[in-house]
């Protein structure tokens, strides 16, 4: 079994070996293992090819037959993906939200412990990228599709259903979908509770579980030596077992993850996209319509990944940065500006002082909203964390760890309570002010457009917002072919081109399979069903990244 020892330049693996070395003193796991000694490096069809053998064809294999099946069974399919979701989250809401509490406890000590001293890439590493750049990607990779899908719809679901109050059934058991105890008849009651059940949801939950992973596979790559993949995280459980076939399930359960968590929100963009386009432009909103869009921004997204991370996935994150904050500041401005300023600081408070409730595993009575959302949630982001935590440890070498967990936990935070109180909490006011029931009564994927539709410039904000959902689209597959061509070329991060396509291909092609064998409910059922392994990963996870950090120097 390998032993930390000091860094000194006959252990340091040579950067052309897929993972920069270390800069300046760190402490290097003594390993025989070569980054890439299992890839099979070839030249087929003209075409250069450097692959995990064992990963790479039994993660492709069983994708191809998942998506072939789906596609083939469209009309058995969807009842297995219900009875899917639906027993897990009944079931086992509690493993989930015992998992994200760890999650966050974890990542807050580390922020205020000496081991937020320790740099990623070595004591002397020098950050890749401006904080624009960083925060850029960090929030594009992280949210993206997601805050446009739901920052609308979210907070008045939550808000209608607290204002209608608790219901029972003749089981004595609760039939409404309020969270807590509701606030039956109370308009600001139920939309403090509304806002502070969506920012649960989008505040440090789901970053905890990106800033685990993202810490994690930094500081075994860049600090130990170790491949960018899942499974070098588990070496000091499994030590040099982590090369064989443990290794190889760890990588291939994250491809896994990665791809469903992945097609779930490409799904969730698609639909809306194209539910956009129907209501400005009248195009037809269809299975037809929605294969076409993925079609087409897979297309895009190929030639950002053309361009490579600094010209590609930099540059578009930062269009969409610029994009979304005009977006959100224009609602601001043209919105009930002052109640969306009082709210950012009454929503935040909200959050905090729900947050023990919200957050409790044990004897809900509030069972709809704690399975039904918050599970679904928890898994849905769990099993997009290795995705977004190696997206975010790739642009991450060179910040201390204080700084990056505060970056990734608390700056998108409240990025997301900004977010939500301007979109929701306009919504919520053209309801109580204007006794306007368009949002309420609109379909899930255009309640953002029937928001934007009673501000000024409806057709030019409501163009933005489907331009944004696209280009999020394009970064998260763009992001996510990165990290899944990373696992399934043995961790290298500068693996041929030609096979970051062929992910990105394949990401479409899931989303377009899924879409069309169950809808939503199969996207979502499949992320719920890769969450829940990786919640595991993810707790294992929180344990090795303490011992590694303790065995690191501290950055000056």
């Amino acid at each position: 079994m390998g032993t930390n020892e000091p860094n000194d330049p006959s252990k340091t693996p040579p950067a052309s070996e897929g993972v920069p070395a270390p800069d300046g003193p760190s402490n290097l796991i003594d390993t025989d293992y070569v980054i890439g000694q299992d890839n099979i490096v070839t030249k087929t069809f003209g075409l250069d090819v450097d692959l995990h053998g064992k990963v790479f064809t039994i993660s492709s294999l069983l994708i191809l037959v998942f998506v072939v099946l789906t596609l083939a069974l469209q009309n058995d399919i969807e009842p297995l993906f219900n009875g899917i979701r639906g027993w897990l989250t009944s079931n086992l809401t509690w493993v989930f939200l015992l998992g994200g509490n760890v999650f966050v406890l974890v990542s807050l000590a580390l922020i205020v412990t000496p081991l937020g001293k320790v740099r990623i890439g070595g004591a002397n590493a020098k950050p890749d990228y401006s904080y624009a750049g960083w925060f850029a990607m960090l929030f594009a990779a992280g949210m993206g599709i997601g805050l446009m899908f739901y920052g609308v719809s979210e907070p008045m679901t939550h808000f209608s259903t607290a204002l209608g109050g608790t219901t029972m059934g003749e089981n004595g058991i609760r039939t409404d979908w309020a969270p807590l105890g509701g606030a039956v008849g109370d308009e600001q009651g139920a939309v403090s509770l509304g806002m502070a059940a969506t920012i649960f949801h989008w505040g440090l939950h789901p970053w905890a579980a990106y800033a685990i992973v993202g810490l994690s596979l930094a500081i075994f790559s860049f600090n130990k030596g170790l491949p960018l993949t899942m499974r070098s995280v588990f070496y000091p459980i499994l030590g040099e077992r982590i090369w064989g076939w443990p290794g190889h399930v760890i990588d291939i359960l994250a491809v896994f993850a990665t791809l469903f968590g992945l097609a779930t929100s490409l799904g969730l963009g698609a639909s809306q996209a194209a539910a956009g386009m129907s209501e400005l432009f009248g195009t037809p909103n269809t299975d037809t319509t929605m294969v076409l869009l993925i079609v087409g921004i897979t297309a895009i997204a190929l030639c950002s990944i053309l361009l490579g991370v600094d010209k590609g996935v930099q540059r578009i994150s930062q269009i969409n940065m610029v994009l979304a904050f005009l977006l959100l500041f224009f609602v601001i401005i043209v919105g009930p500006t002052l109640a969306i300023a009082t709210g950012f600081f009454s929503n935040l408070g909200s959050y905090l002082t729900n947050l023990p409730a919200l957050s409790n595993p044990f004897g809900r009575e509030d069972a709809n909203f704690s399975q039904g959302w918050t599970a679904f949630y928890w898994a849905w982001w769990i099993s997009w964390s290795p995705f977004v935590g190696m997206f975010i440890a790739r642009v991450s070498r060179g910040r201390t760890v204080r700084e990056f967990l505060t970056a990734v936990l608390l700056v998108p935070t409240l990025v997301s309570v900004l977010w939500m109180t301007a979109f929701g909490g306009t919504a919520i006011d053209q309801f109580i002010s204007d006794g306007f029931t368009g949002v309420q009564d609109a379909a899930l994927e255009l309640k953002l457009f029937a928001m934007l539709g009673e501000l000024p410039l409806a057709s030019i904000t409501s163009f933005i917002g489907i331009v944004l959902v696209i280009v999020f689209f394009v970064t998260s597959s763009d992001s996510g072919s990165l990290v899944i061509d990373s696992i399934t070329a043995g961790g290298k991060v500068d693996a041929p081109t030609p096979q970051r396509i062929f992910w990105a291909i394949i990401e479409g092609a899931i989303a377009i399979a899924l879409l069309l064998g169950g809808g939503l409910t199969a996207l979502q059922a499949a992320s719920v069903s890769t969450g829940l392994p990786f919640t595991i990963v993810l707790l294992v996870a929180c344990y090795a990244v303490i011992k590694g950090l303790m065995s690191e120097p501290k950055s000056v």
